[in-house]
C-alpha cells in the first residue's frame, strides 16, 4: 500500500507538485520570520560598535602611541632645566706619579641654565604633540565613520533581504498561476518561461544580498573584534544624519590642523637650530668627589691631601665657527618648507573633497526623492490592482472595454512593488553614506559622534 501510494506522489503532475509548494511557501516564510528573532542573538547598537572598533583599530592605538611619544618629547626638552643627578666610582691602583684622580665614590649634576634655542625646542615638540592629538581625533573619526557606514549598509542590505523573500515568494505563485494558464492554453509557454526567469534572477539577488551580508558582519568583525555571530544590527539606534550642505560655516578638520600643527612645530625646530651657533650656551655643573691615596702615591707628590672634595660653576659657550650646526638649520629649513606645503595640499584637498560631496549629494537626495516616489507609486498600483481584482474593472464586456485582470497581476504588482522598496532603501543608504563623508569633510563628525552615543 505504502509503495503504490508513493508511486502516485511520484506520478502527481508537475504542476500539482508545484502547486503544493506555493501554496506552502508564503506560510513557511511567515512562520521563518516569526520564529527566527527567538534564535537570533542580542541586536548591538551602533554607538556600542563604533566605541569597540575605537579601541580595537590598529590606526588608532598607533595613533595613541605618537601621542605618547610627543608627550616624551616635550617632558624631554622641558627637563633639560632639572639638574641631573649621577654617581660612580673610579677606583684603580697606580705606582710612582700618580695619573688620575683617586676618587673612590663621585656624585655629579648638570643642567641648562640658559639656551636660545632650547626655548624653541620646547615650543616645536608642544605643537608636535597637537598634532599627534590632532591625528589620534583623526583616526578616531575615520573608525567611527567606516563602522557607521558598514553598520547602516549592513541595517539595509537585512531590510532588503526581508523584500527579497516575500519577492521569491510572490515569484513563486506567479509561477503557479503562469503553469495554470499555460495547460489551459490561455497564456503561452513563453510567459511561463519569463514568470521562471523572474523567479531565478529573484533567487540570485537574494543570494547576493546572504553573500554581501556575510562580507558586512565579517568587516565589523574584524573592526570590533567580536565574533561574526554576536553582530546582529539594531536599526533603532541609528540617528538620523543632518541634512548638510557647503553652505554651511566649515570647521577645519583633525587632519587639516594634523598638518598645520606640523608645519609648525618643524619651523620651530628649524628656528631653534638657526639660533644654535649664533647664541651662548650656559650650563651649569657640581660634582663631589671622596678621594682615598691607600691605592696610590698621591701623598708623596701633593701636599695637604684631603678625601672629602666638592665643586660646583657655570659653563659658557659662544659659538664663533661650526659649520655642521649650519648645516643643521639648512636641513631643518627644508623639513619645514615640505611640511608647510603638505599643510597647504591638505587644506585644498579637503576644499575639493567638500565641493565633489556636494555635488554628489544634490545629485544622490534627487535619486533619493525619485526612488521614495516610484515606491508609493507601486505601492498604489499594488492597491489598484487588488481593488480590481476583488471588485471588477467596472469597463464592462462591450467592444473596447478594458479586460479583467487575471490573478498573475496581482504578483507582478507586489514584485514590482517591493523592487520599487529595495531601490529605495538603496538610495536612501547612498545619501547617508555621502552625507557622513561631507559631515566628516566639514569638520562637524563630532556632531555625529555625540548624536551616535546620546541614542
Amino acid at each position: 500500500m505504502t509503495g503504490k501510494m508513493q508511486a502516485e506522489t511520484e506520478n502527481k503532475p508537475r504542476s500539482t507538485r508545484a502547486t503544493i509548494f506555493s501554496a506552502l511557501t508564503p506560510t513557511l516564510v511567515g512562520l521563518t520570520f516569526a520564529v527566527l528573532p527567538a534564535f537570533l542573538p542580542a541586536q548591538i547598537s551602533l554607538g556600542t560598535l563604533v566605541d569597540l572598533a575605537q579601541k580595537n583599530s590598529s590606526p588608532v592605538r598607533m595613533a595613541q602611541a605618537d601621542v605618547n611619544t610627543a608627550e616624551a618629547k616635550v617632558a624631554q626638552t622641558q627637563d633639560a632645566y632639572i639638574p641631573n643627578l649621577s654617581i660612580g666610582s673610579t677606583i684603580g691602583y697606580s705606582v710612582g706619579f700618580p695619573t688620575g684622580q683617586p676618587s673612590i665614590a663621585n656624585a655629579s649634576t648638570q643642567s641648562l641654565v640658559l639656551s636660545f634655542p632650547q626655548r624653541q625646542y620646547i615650543l616645536a615638540a608642544r605643537a608636535g604633540l597637537q598634532a599627534a592629538q590632532m591625528g589620534l581625533k583623526d583616526a578616531r573619526e575615520q573608525v567611527a565613520l567606516d563602522t557607521s557606514a558598514i553598520y547602516i549598509e549592513l541595517d539595509t542590505v537585512i531590510r532588503e533581504l526581508d523584500a527579497a523573500l516575500q519577492e521569491e515568494s510572490h515569484a513563486s505563485r506567479l509561477v503557479e498561476i503562469e503553469q495554470q494558464r499555460t495547460e489551459a492554453a490561455v497564456d503561452p509557454l513563453s510567459d511561463l518561461l519569463q514568470a521562471r526567469l523572474t523567479g531565478a534572477q529573484l533567487k540570485l539577488k537574494r543570494l547576493h544580498m546572504e553573500s554581501r551580508i556575510g562580507t558586512l558582519v565579517k568587516q565589523l568583525a574584524a573592526l570590533t573584534g567580536l565574533p561574526a555571530a554576536a553582530i546582529t544590527p539594531d536599526h533603532a539606534s541609528i540617528p538620523e544624519i543632518p541634512a548638510v550642505n557647503a553652505n554651511q560655516e566649515p570647521q577645519a578638520t583633525a587632519a587639516v590642523q594634523e598638518a598645520g600643527l606640523l608645519a609648525r612645530s618643524k619651523q620651530l625646530q628649524t628656528k631653534g637650530d638657526s639660533l644654535a651657533d649664533r647664541r651662548p650656551l650656559v650650563t651649569f655643573g657640581a660634582q663631589y668627589n671622596l678621594d682615598s691615596n691607600k691605592l696610590n702615591s698621591y701623598s708623596t707628590y701633593y701636599n695637604n691631601f684631603t678625601p672629602n672634595n666638592f665643586g660646583f660653576g657655570l659653563s659658557i659657550q659662544i659659538p664663533i665657527f661650526d659649520i655642521a650646526l649650519r648645516a643643521k638649520a639648512r636641513e631643518s629649513a627644508a623639513d619645514a618648507l615640505r611640511a608647510t606645503v603638505e599643510a597647504e595640499q591638505a587644506r585644498r584637498q579637503n576644499d575639493v573633497q567638500i565641493a565633489t560631496l556636494t555635488g554628489s549629494l544634490r545629485e544622490l537626495d534627487a535619486q533619493a526623492e525619485i526612488a521614495t516616489l516610484k515606491q508609493q507609486i507601486a505601492g498604489e498600483q499594488l492597491k489598484s490592482v487588488l481593488a480590481q481584482l476583488e471588485l471588477g474593472n467596472g469597463a464592462g464586456s462591450g467592444p473596447g472595454a478594458q479586460p479583467q485582470l487575471s490573478p498573475k497581476a496581482e504578483q507582478l504588482a507586489r514584485i514590482d512593488e517591493r523592487q520599487k522598496f529595495e531601490d529605495a532603501l538603496d538610495a536612501g543608504f547612498d545619501l547617508s553614506k555621502a552625507r557622513l563623508s561631507l559631515l566628516r569633510a566639514l569638520g562637524h563628525m563630532a556632531d555625529w559622534l555625540s548624536e551616535l552615543h546620546s541614542k
